[in-house]
């Protein structure tokens, strides 16, 4: 027979690991069991691809991702004693055999019974022994069994093989009315009376026939599906049967695919990298859409509160301080001074011309760095209405003179020195501003002022602990931005709505990433979650590869770099075998979508940096995409955003436009 070890290992790799089959013993054991001595002769050299193939009378030999799927869901083990309900072609008999202490198979042709028998004795697995019998009723003076799989799907678990499970036992079986709605469940016996219940997913498997199963006229499958191949859907037909196919970011109908979220107070708008086209013009489709339908009148950015706030009042055409440079000009630049976010700008501030003043929709910042031009908005305001209290805060604020234009120095310089002074002075004068907030309610200069001076007193925290590592530096940043946004929310009347546009690891809920299981962080996403419930939706956006805006150190060069393929392993991968360019997953409107994609795996962050050669460590992480996210947004292929330079600026504009040169 032909050597097929090669195709044999390359099934392990393509068709088990990559779609999640994560037990070594499994694994192993299909390794080691020719799949090409059970299959008919002639079909030999397609053992090995993911598929069903026919044995005779009607039946298949399920495809390995199956076999494999349902061994591991049964929690097979050295020493169990294992009852497999259809034989088949003995395959799956044979790969339990390697893994436990003794396997019992029943199969009902008598063709097939004598032909498997026959395999497994040539093959040399001796410790699996067949009988021709109704599976149904499984095979009581052999129990109890520490494991049952059943290769057919019947109208409801046969309470005879509950019977025959031990304590602790586990039985995954397909369930259902109709072959396309069956359920793979997993019974597991808590004690002698007292079952547990788990869905495992849709499938579709040949009738069970039996005294507890289907009767031969009672079979719901239609004659010509009678043989239908046993087979678990793939999560990527999943995907693509409850994904809605988009249009491009600049169609008009786009955004009206989110008018779904409309009745929500936060809608959170993420992204997988910071430097891609497509996730800030379909964030700018959707906020539009938001705006313009919906009542939404906050846009809150990751952004720093003074650069957002240059924006704010050039969209709101409001007063304001004179600022000595333009806005977003640290690193990253390209972040927010690119063509997309400069459109967006645009149309923000055609819109709020045709509204009243109190109508206009504002842009905000929710980030902490820019402490200099947060210590000048204090100062500005104070200098306007309080000459002596400014007198007090240039004094306060002048232990942080040193590191405003590189803050990150000050917390080298707190690990030489005693600053708890300066902590001291700058959460003073926080606080006396605050108190000043009765009566200021609705003045917006009021509020640049209060959140600037919340910034400095957050930032001079972040910057004192970021040098001690862990997770309280994190923690301190996505706390401010949440009370940045529920400060935002408080200080507009109760109808104020606000659309979101951060990382996805922000928006994210982190309890459901790697970030809150091992490492202990939180993040705005969660935090809205725990604030507002249902009236707070998250929404994820990804691609499977092109090209992206970044750098490879911190505050290094900006260059257009190629994004490369998602792993296998990989929700990106998921996503891209649906074979769907653009499309919106709603986990909320379909059970089984959310169901499967709850399983960890591996999900793509890219930041500002982008290192291609170390992805693995450095840009991925596990996560459970339908628990982080209430929807997902997908593009296979995306393009760099375009940073502003002279040529974008138009000569008309006013010199308080905030991207200008």
């Amino acid at each position: 027979m032909k050597d097929l070890s090669r195709a044999r290992q390359r099934m392990i790799e393509a068709h088990l690991e990559a779609r999640g089959i994560r037990s070594p013993l499994v694994l192993d054991a299909m390794r080691r069991v020719p799949r090409e001595a059970f299959v008919e002769p002639g079909s030999e050299e397609f053992a090995y691809e993911d598929t069903p193939l026919a044995i005779g009378e009607g039946q298949t030999i399920s495809q390995p991702y199956i076999v494999a799927m349902m061994i591991e869901a049964a929690g097979v083990e050295p020493g169990d004693r294992v009852l497999e309900v259809g034989t088949g072609s003995g395959y799956a008999a044979a790969v339990m055999s390697l893994i436990a202490e003794k396997v019992f198979t029943i199969e009902r042709h008598e063709a097939l019974c004598r032909t498997a028998e026959k395999r497994l004795a040539e093959t040399g697995y001796g410790n699996v022994d067949v009988r021709r019998g109704d599976g149904t009723r499984g095979w009581p003076e052999e129990a109890p069994f520490d494991a049952i799989l059943v290769a057919a799907g019947g109208p409801a678990v046969p309470q005879a093989l509950k019977d025959q499970l031990a304590v602790g036992g586990r039985l995954v079986i397909p369930v259902g009315g109709e072959q396309r709605e069956q359920r793979l469940l997993r019974v597991t016996r808590i004690d002698r009376e007292h079952y547990e219940e788990e869905d495992l997913g849709g499938v579709m498997f040949v009738p069970l026939i039996g005294e507890e199963g289907w009767k031969a006229r009672e079979n719901p499958a239609p004659p010509a599906e009678a043989a239908a191949p046993a087979r678990l859907y793939r999560l990527s037909e999943v995907v693509a049967e409850a994904a809605e196919p988009l249009p491009d970011p600049g169609d008009p109908g786009f955004g009206a695919f989110f008018d779904r979220f409309g009745r929500a107070r936060v809608v959170m708008l993420g992204e997988a990298s910071h430097g891609t086209s497509e996730f800030y013009r379909a964030r700018a489709a959707i906020t539009k859409r938001l705006i313009e339908e919906h009542g939404f009148n906050i846009v809150a950015v990751e952004a720093d509160w003074p650069d957002a706030a240059a924006v704010d009042r050039h969209v709101r055409q409001r007063p304001g301080p004179e600022r000595t440079e333009r806005a977003f000009r640290r690193f990253p630049t390209w972040m927010w001074r690119n063509r997309d976010v400069a459109e967006f700008v645009d149309w923000l501030t055609d819109h709020n011309a045709a509204q009243a003043p109190d109508k206009r929709a504002g842009f905000y910042g929710l980030d902490l760095y820019n402490m200099s031009d947060a210590i000048a908005a204090v100062l500005s305001y104070l200098d306007a209405r309080d000459p002596e209290a400014a007198a007090v805060a240039r004094e306060r604020y002048g232990c942080l003179t040193p590191w405003q234009k590189d803050p990150a120095t000050y917390g080298r310089a707190v690990m030489r020195g005693n600053y708890k002074d300066c902590e001291e002075a700058v959460a003073l004068q926080c606080r006396e501003l605050l108190e000043q907030r009765l009566g200021h309610i609705g003045d917006d200069s009021f509020i640049d002022a209060a959140q600037s001076a919340r910034l400095v007193a957050s930032a001079e925290r972040y910057y004192r602990i970021m040098y001690y590592g862990g997770a309280e530096a994190w923690n301190l940043r996505d706390t401010h931005m949440f009370e940045t946004l529920t400060n935002l929310l408080e200080a507009k009347d109760g109808t104020a709505k606000a659309v979101v546009w951060a990382h996805n690891s922000h928006i994210g809920d982190a309890r459901h990433t790697d970030m809150g299981s091992l490492r202990d962080e939180i993040n705005i996403g969660q935090l809205a979650r725990e604030r507002f419930g249902k009236q707070a939706v998250l929404i994820g956006f990804g691609t499977h590869s092109g090209t992206v805006t970044a750098a490879r150190d911190w505050d290094g060069e900006t260059e257009t770099m190629r994004v490369t393929p998602s792993r296998a392993d990989s929700y990106e991968r998921l996503c891209h075998d649906a074979g769907i360019g653009r499309f919106l997953l709603d986990m909320k409107r379909n059970d089984e979508l959310r169901y499967r994609l709850k399983t960890p795996r591996l999900e793509r962050f890219i930041g500002v940096i982008y290192r291609p050669r170390t992805e693995l460590a450095s840009h991925y992480a596990e996560a459970s995409l339908s628990e982080q996210f209430d929807a997902y947004v997908w593009f296979d292929e995306t393009h760099a955003v375009e940073p502003l330079g002279p040529e974008h600026i138009r000569a008309d504009v006013p010199d308080t436009y905030p991207f200008g040169v």
